[in-house]
């Protein structure tokens, strides 16, 4: 029987995990789409990235799945994809579904309190 922290590990393995600096470049450049998994009234209460997609995390495989009709014409399998929620926990899990999904290039930003802290743009 697979725990939470197993699931995590799993995740952890081949989500890449990106630092804030190459992250915020990725941001200012705009070469990366940013997605915050968690659900909208924890991004009621903090605030989001700048331009960021909110996807909550239980509805990842329908808005990225291109046969659903809640896909999200942005997501694009060979899109760079950075994701952020509250700890990392939830973007680590979320990652992981979208390489099984097939897409290429997915990288675990961490808790959106870091990007806010470092001066990450947000908007409230």
């Amino acid at each position: 029987m697979k725990t939470s922290k197993d699931y995590l590990e799993e995740a952890n393995k081949v989500v890449r995990k990106i630092d804030f600096s190459e992250a915020l470049i990725k941001h200012t450049e705009k070469t990366a789409i940013f997605i915050d998994v968690r659900d909208s009234s924890e991004i009621a209460k903090t605030g989001s990235i700048t331009d960021s997609i909110k996807i909550q995390r239980g509805l990842i495989e329908f808005v990225a799945d291109e046969s659903s009709k809640l896909y999200n014409l942005k997501l694009k399998k060979d899109t760079e994809i950075i994701l952020v929620c509250g700890a990392g926990g939830q973007a680590a899990l979320t990652g992981k579904t979208l390489i099984e999904m097939g897409y290429r290039n997915v990288a675990n930003l961490g808790a959106i309190g870091d990007w806010e802290k470092n001066g990450g743009p947000m908007t409230k």
